[in-house]
């Protein structure tokens, strides 16, 4: 054992032993030369040819680089050890974090570790000459400062020089833990990949359960005195891990090495698969019943917290779990008919208020302004129902307006025709609304809609038909007039209006007014400005 501020080749110095093994240990000490800490391991033998051998190890190791495998850096003999210096990693090692924890990892931080540390192996398995680690468990796994789970101690410390790139013959005595180790290591006839894949199958067992399997020799006495395997499935410790991820457990740790994965690869692949079949299970086939709201106080009691859900699995075995449970896509149905509600809501209201806001719109207008053709002149007055506001007179014109006497018998008998007019037309509405009180409102607003459509088209018929058009309608835009030497002229009109009579007035540029009448005469009326006076 080194002490510490022990200094090795007159550059590394010893700062604490990390561990100690059969034939070496483990320290940490600080590069002086590069003032960076690194982990040396050290490995006593008395024999020059282990000696030899170690440095050509070392030489291998070095030319590794995986993000999940630490790195060499340099190799020395000193006394009667031969060290390797390699790269630090510091924090507590998965073992270690188990022990506090006190229960399983979550699954999808075990599944990646296991992503990454079969990408190690497949790595260290392909090398020529190849690697074979012997001593994956979990006191053997710590992560870096980023997440990365790193693989450590190649052995080096616990004896196993010189079997490191041998093939699967070679006897592996020293530097295995039963609870992770495969029969054939204990047993001492020699291992391969598949040796290594049973320590991480086994690994990744305890990581994923909180539980260390059996050892491989307790369940090999189990098996020849016919009982059972004494290694339970991990699913059946933890639901969470699932039967199709237990199955590749279980297939790892097969006592028999040709019942293994042959390769990491291959290993790694079926993680995959039954991680994606897992996951998809839990989505689609669990069948989740939630206790109604005046049952679940009963159930409940006063002081529970907790609701109770059944779930319905595949298979059909029910589970009562007491604690709130988020299911994905169980709320997506309950959502999107609230959804659906919302926006038809929404429709109904906006198109009330349209409809609303037109009746009002209707019955607060103000007087409708007819056009009435007095020898050439637009009037505009109120409609008889609104009351008298004035009378506006648009274009310019030396006649005279004439107003009818409203003493006269005409007037008096016009009113009274329109004032019986007024007294029918009230009995209809009042018929109209008790009918539609009688029957269904949608019915009733429908049926209202529909007449006043009728009754609009009805009208815009007979104003057609009591005012045909007139032949020979010049182009719009445009009027013809006689010119100064015979024939037509067409001049350029601004705007253009037709009265009730058929009467058209058109406005030109200038300010002309030609006004046609219904017999297809016209009249000429120039601008204000280029009148003539009449003579005095």
């Amino acid at each position: 054992m080194l002490a510490p501020e022990t200094v090795l080749q007159g550059r590394y110095r010893i700062l604490r032993q990390l561990g100690q093994g059969g034939m070496g240990a483990v320290y940490e000490a600080i590069d002086q030369r590069l003032d960076t800490t690194v982990a040396l391991k050290e490995t006593l033998f008395a024999e020059e040819k282990l000696r030899r051998q170690f440095e050509r190890e070392a030489r291998l190791l070095a030319r590794l680089h995986h993000p999940a495998l630490p790195r060499v850096s340099d190799h020395f003999a000193e006394g009667d050890g031969a060290f390797l210096v390699m790269q630090f990693i510091g924090g507590d090692d998965l073992a270690e974090m188990i022990s506090r924890r006190r229960g399983p990892f979550p699954l999808e931080q075990v599944l990646l570790w296991a992503d990454q540390l079969l990408d190690a192996l497949d790595y260290l398995h392909t090398q020529d000459p190849q690697i074979i680690h012997r001593d994956i468990k979990p006191q053997n796994l710590k992560l870096s400062a980023r997440g990365q789970i790193i693989l450590l101690d190649f052995g080096l410390a616990k004896g196993q020089l010189g079997e490191i790139s041998r093939g699967p013959t070679t006897a592996s005595i020293f530097g295995y833990t039963p609870n992770y180790a495969p029969l054939e290591q204990i047993q001492g006839l020699g291992t391969d990949p598949r040796s290594d894949i049973y320590a991480l199958g086994a690994t990744l067992y305890h990581l994923a359960t909180g539980i260390k399997p059996p050892d491989a020799l307790s369940r090999a006495a189990a098996i020849v005195n016919g009982q059972p395997d004494s290694l339970t499935p991990g699913h059946e410790i933890n639901p969470a891990v699932g039967p199709q991820v237990a199955a590749v457990l279980q297939r790892a740790m097969a006592q028999n090495r040709d019942q293994r994965y042959g390769t990491a690869a291959a290993m790694r692949q079926a993680l995959k698969t039954s991680n994606e079949a897992t996951v998809g299970g839990r989505d689609e086939a669990a069948t989740v019943l939630f206790p109604s709201p005046s049952t679940a106080p009963t159930q409940l009691g006063a002081a529970s917290p907790t609701v109770p859900i059944a779930i319905t699995q595949p298979g059909g075995e029910t589970t009562v779990v007491k604690t709130p449970v988020a299911i994905r896509k169980s709320n997506a149905l309950p959502w999107g008919i609230a959804a659906g509600l919302l926006v038809l809501l929404l429709g109904g209201a906006v198109a009330g208020f349209f409809y609303v806001s037109q009746k009002r719109r209707a019955e607060n207008a103000g007087p409708t302004i007819t056009l009435q053709p007095i020898t050439g002149v637009l009037v505009s007055q109120p409609s008889p129902s609104a009351q008298p506001t004035g009378v506006q007179v648009s274009g310019v014109t030396d006649q005279k307006v004439e107003r009818s006497d409203p003493s006269s018998d005409a007037h008096k008998k016009d009113e009274s025709t329109k004032s019986e007019s007024a007294k029918n037309q009230s009995k209809k509405d009042a018929a109209r609304r008790k009918h539609e009180a009688e029957t269904d409102p949608d019915d009733a607003e429908a049926e209202a809609e529909r007449r006043e459509a009728q009754a609009e088209q009805e009208r815009a018929e007979k104003e057609k038909n009591k005012h045909p058009e007139p032949p020979n309608v010049p182009e719009p835009g445009y009027i013809e007039v006689p010119g100064p030497h015979g024939g037509t002229r067409r001049i350029p009109t601004v705007k253009n209006k037709t009265l009730p009579d058929g009467t058209k007035v058109m406005i030109t540029p200038n300010g002309t007014r030609i006004v046609t009448l219904p017999d297809g005469s016209m009249k000429v009326i120039p601008p204000p400005g280029q009148r003539r006076r009449p003579r005095s």
